[in-house]
């Protein structure tokens, strides 16, 4: 156990670090920058403002800057063209920086205010795929042949192949235009949380529904369940205490990407329904150059996807003792 958290935090870190590298470099690759604007600033205005956020540094003294420790010594700081006092620290320090364009903001502010409402979004969005996709892929199973199996399988495909951002175009149509039952968008009530978290979770559904189905069909050609069947178990035993167990494997396995698929495939629905959430930050900050902000949601969701990737190893443990951590 210690020499597999061992491992996994080692490439954690180096992960983390390809990940700022990659995107500080290809953001500052970008023609235009974050003070590039339709109306042209005044060259001395533009000139402070490179000066204020060092970005009339070379490349090299810029990224030491970005992911150095916050306290800087005598050295380092001479090595970066200051004294050190005017520095936002670094990403190793755990401070992601100034926003360009929200200029009275940190990046760490924003990601506090705007990650609850994605993770609140998300939670919503992927319980129901869940709870849907495991009852509908297991009737599916159960009914191998009939009328029920043949309407999730459809329905699983078409929700797979149908993109989110149709989705939400015509469920707003049909519920917020043509009716007045949901809001079309915005963020504060409960139900501003239906449309979303449902568009949002609508292909997910479909995955594990197919999923559960192909795993329930293997798992009730196993000999053990046979056995249990033979022996008179009631059907509602064998399916909760035998099939269940491992046909849910393949969806555990699938539960970490598509947490944090959830998140990142939050950009668009964020963005349709108004919800101040990180994916519309994330499109923002991309629109306005804004690097600091683009690098620290990129990193936020580097964190979230490693972190549920291994929470996926540990479970897949649980539910399958024959699986050790150090293969996984």
């Amino acid at each position: 156990m210690i020499r597999f958290l061992a491992r996994r935090f080692l490439w954690f870190g180096v992960a983390v670090l390809a990940v700022v590298t990659v995107s500080f470099f290809l953001m500052r690759s970008v023609r235009g920058g974050p003070f590039s604007t339709e109306r042209a600033l005044h060259p001395a205005i533009e000139h402070n403002l490179a000066a204020r956020y060092h970005l009339d540094w070379p490349l090299w003294k810029q990224y030491l800057q970005y992911i150095g420790p916050l306290n800087l010594d005598e050295g380092r700081a001479r090595l970066l063209g200051g004294d050190g006092s005017d520095l936002f620290g670094g990403v190793l320090s755990g401070d992601l920086g100034p926003s360009y364009r929200y200029r009275d903001y940190t990046v760490n502010a924003i990601l506090a205010q705007s990650l609850p409402v994605s993770i609140a979004l998300g939670a919503l969005a992927l319980s129901w795929a869940l709870l849907l996709g495991v009852a509908a892929g297991i009737a599916s199973a159960l009914l191998r042949g009939g009328a029920l199996d043949a309407v999730v399988r459809l329905t699983a495909t078409i929700g797979i192949a149908l993109p989110n951002f149709v989705l939400a175009g015509l469920l707003i149509v049909a519920l917020c235009f043509t009716s007045t039952w949901l809001p079309p968008a915005g963020w504060g009530r409960l139900e501003h949380l239906v449309l979303p978290a449902f568009v949002l979770g609508a292909p997910f559904a479909a995955y594990v529904a197919r999923l559960t189905r192909s795993g329930v069909l293997e798992v009730l050609s196993q000999d053990y369940v046979r056995t249990a069947v033979a022996k008179g178990m009631p059907p509602r035993i064998v399916v909760f205490r035998h099939v269940l167990r491992g046909a849910l494997l393949p969806v555990v396995s699938y539960m970490g990407p598509a947490a944090a698929g959830v998140l990142t495939g939050s950009l668009v629905v964020e963005k349709i329904f108004a919800i101040p959430g990180t994916g519309t930050h994330f499109v923002n900050s991309a629109l306005n150059r804004d690097y600091t902000l683009a690098m620290g949601v990129t990193l936020l969701y580097t964190v979230l996807v490693y972190t549920l990737n291994l929470v996926v190893d540990v479970a897949y443990t649980l539910l399958d003792p024959r699986i050790s951590l150090d293969e996984a």
